[in-house]
């Protein structure tokens, strides 16, 4: 199986169980109908799979090989163990995701990119995929820059690439856990209700809970924050400022980085 074919079996299949879960037992009432929102999110999702097949035909897992062919990066240097390259590598790619979403959120124009994610007025299993093309690209050149810089194994890169698309859906899925196992899952992973908070109206929400596989980062570094103050059911999503028709149309998110406005500007 090829690593494309590995990828799209892993997508389809989470994204099917997720889907059909949102579909029979919701989180909460919907703001908007899926039809509504789904060709914006899944618009954006394959525009961003476009635009990265022609910048980076290779992407991170091509990094990592060109790395290893070429005795690259740390684990490339050392003589350590396979599975702790593996594991290791894994967390390191997930801490430097948790930065590159941080410092998204406290640099101005990077905000501008990113604040797309933030529009959306319901949080599914499709909001994972609703990122601007700019950002994409930017996300993709950090992590091949880190991929290289760490010698990463190419079978850890394309497991962690796996992980990563299929936590970000999982983490945005509109979902109800049985409190227990949220309890113990977000010990060590980001749950849809502990990712949720993320997507608040409320500044200080936003600015919170920044993790997409682990949740370890986020209590290792102070932004965790257990629950909404209006409640998962109550609460309103999205950014104050940002919920007209237009602002939310596909046309619009490509174009809003580029409006000058007031609103917005900042998450910090």
């Amino acid at each position: 199986m090829t690593e494309s074919t590995l990828r799209l079996a892993a997508f389809f299949g989470v994204f099917a169980v997720l889907a059909v879960w949102e579909a029979l037992a919701p989180r909460r009432d919907r703001n908007q109908t899926r039809r509504q929102r789904w060709s914006t999110n899944l618009g954006l999702s394959v525009l961003n799979t476009l635009v990265l097949r022609v910048a980076f035909p290779a992407a991170a897992v091509g990094a990592a090989l060109w790395a290893a062919q070429n005795g690259w990066g740390l684990f490339n240097q050392l003589a350590a163990p396979a599975w702790l390259a593996i594991v290791s590598s894994i967390l390191v790619l997930d801490l430097a995701v948790y930065g590159q979403h941080r410092l998204s959120h406290a640099v101005p124009w990077l905000w501008r990119l990113h604040r797309l994610h933030h529009f959306d007025l319901d949080v599914d299993v499709t909001t994972a995929g609703r990122f601007h093309p700019l950002e994409i690209l930017l996300s993709m050149l950090w992590k091949i820059a880190v991929v290289a810089a760490l010698g990463a194994p190419p079978v850890a890169v394309l497991a962690f690439e796996i992980l990563l698309s299929a936590t970000a859906m999982f983490s945005h899925a509109q979902i109800a856990l049985p409190p227990a196992v949220d309890r113990s899952l977000r010990i060590v992973l980001v749950t849809p209700d502990m990712h949720r908070v993320h997507h608040s109206i409320h500044r200080d929400e936003t600015d919170s809970n920044y993790g997409t596989l682990v949740s370890t980062w986020d209590r290792l570094f102070r932004s965790y924050r257990a629950q909404p103050r209006d409640g998962h059911e109550t609460m309103v999503l999205g950014i104050e400022g940002y919920r007209s028709p237009g602002a939310l149309s596909f046309t619009g998110l490509l174009l809003g980085p580029f409006r000058r406005d007031q609103a917005g500007t900042s998450a910090s």
